[in-house]
């Protein structure tokens, strides 16, 4: 893959969740947190194509100004380091005044770096071109290297408490909350792969000091750098995307799978239903499925054998489930023996036919597809 793939790719998938986070920055405009995370990926996004060797030289040309773009991309990473700090405060709470004070402390010390490090670029001397490894040329130049400290300290500063703090929340996080905790942890891989890449840069920059020719390989470094970027633009989309009400349809619907197929034969024998076109939404795929498997459910209800719940509810509570889930083996074992006898033909029909309890579909199809109680039942049918 090019180097300049390794970051389109990041930052195309920074500029996606910047999009899908402005209709709720819209909403809550005077949430400080939804502020923060949007100017986040708003300036992340940009950045990591300003920051592809190729764009950095064409950057260069345009302006007429040689390595023009090292202030360009060092001050970006440095807001967005700023930026990262502040998501930090806002995620952590506290009193409201405390918070704001920190805020605005917090932007006043990067927005002075941001500066410093333009007019450092100003007054020093970087005649010599250099797309890949201008901080390690540079370590050693007036001016030039204090621009390079004055990043370093900046970026390494906001990666790190980016990565401690996401680090204790994907712990702390409740563990039914699945998005919001992948999210965190891609958060948390990607500022360990920054880490390790600052780690890199700042060896470098000593090895020069120490008048030690160690440069990291660039590609290497432009890699984790890339790979940083991409999890961590992945680790805000996932949260967003996952706590959507389109994707909790989506992963509900995929879920009914095992019952809908298994109850399809018998809700077709029973009513004819219309099919949908390719283009529905998935909410109205979610519905029908639902209807269909409530048609499936009720054809088959001459079929359901009060035994067969009380074997297996018994079995259930033997294994130490709760009875809200030995409730739910127990009618998902009904309904797969009744499946059995029904593409078995058997008949077996009750004069007073027992009706499930009224367990949620999802629950439902997890243990008829995983239970090994219900897996019994069905054999023994």
């Amino acid at each position: 893959m090019s180097s300049g793939l390794l970051l389109y790719l990041p930052g195309s998938v920074m500029f996606l969740a910047l999009l899908i986070k402005l209709p709720a920055l819209r909403r809550d405009w005077d949430q400080p947190l939804n502020r923060a995370a949007c100017t986040l990926l708003a300036v992340g996004a940009p950045l990591t194509f300003l920051a592809s060797p190729s764009t950095i030289s064409t950057v260069n040309r345009l302006t007429g100004v040689v390595n023009f773009s090292a202030p360009l991309v060092f001050g970006l990473i440095t807001v967005f380091s700023g930026t990262c700090v502040v998501l930090v405060l806002q995620w952590r709470g506290g009193p409201p005044r405390a918070v704001r004070q920190a805020t605005r402390l917090t932007a006043a010390v990067f927005g002075a770096v941001t500066v410093a490090i333009v007019v450092l670029f100003v007054i020093g001397d970087a005649p010599v071109e250099r797309v890949r490894d201008l901080d390690t040329y540079y370590a050693t130049t007036p001016w030039i290297r204090e621009m390079i400290v004055c990043f370093l300290v900046a970026h390494t500063v906001g990666t790190s408490a980016l990565t401690v703090l996401c680090g204790k929340w994907v712990w702390r996080a409740d563990r039914s909350l699945r998005p919001l905790r992948t999210g965190l942890a891609l958060i948390v891989c990607g500022g360990l792969l920054d880490l390790a890449y600052l780690a890199a840069k700042w060896a470098s920059v000593a090895a020069r000091w120490a008048g030690r020719d160690w440069v990291a390989s660039a590609d290497v470094a432009l890699s984790l750098v890339s790979g940083a970027a991409l999890l961590i633009g992945a680790g805000f989309i996932v949260p967003l995307v996952g706590g959507s009400a389109a994707w909790r349809d989506f992963t509900q619907y995929r879920r009914l799978y095992p019952l809908w197929k298994a109850l399809r034969g018998a809700a077709a024998a029973r009513v004819r239903t219309v099919p949908l076109a390719w283009w529905s939404p998935v909410g109205s795929r979610l519905i029908h499925r639902e209807s269909f498997i409530d048609d499936g459910i009720l054809a088959l209800a001459s079929r359901f054998d009060p035994a067969v719940r009380g074997a297996a509810y018994e079995a259930a509570r033997g294994q130490g489930m709760s009875e809200t889930r030995a409730a739910v083996v127990a009618d998902a074992a009904v309904l797969a023996v009744a499946c059995r006898r029904g593409a078995a033909g058997t008949e077996g029909e009750h004069p007073s036919p027992y009706r499930l309890g009224g367990s949620p579909l999802g629950a439902l199809a997890r243990e008829f597809r995983t239970s090994p109680i219900v897996a019994a039942a069905r054999e023994t049918a």
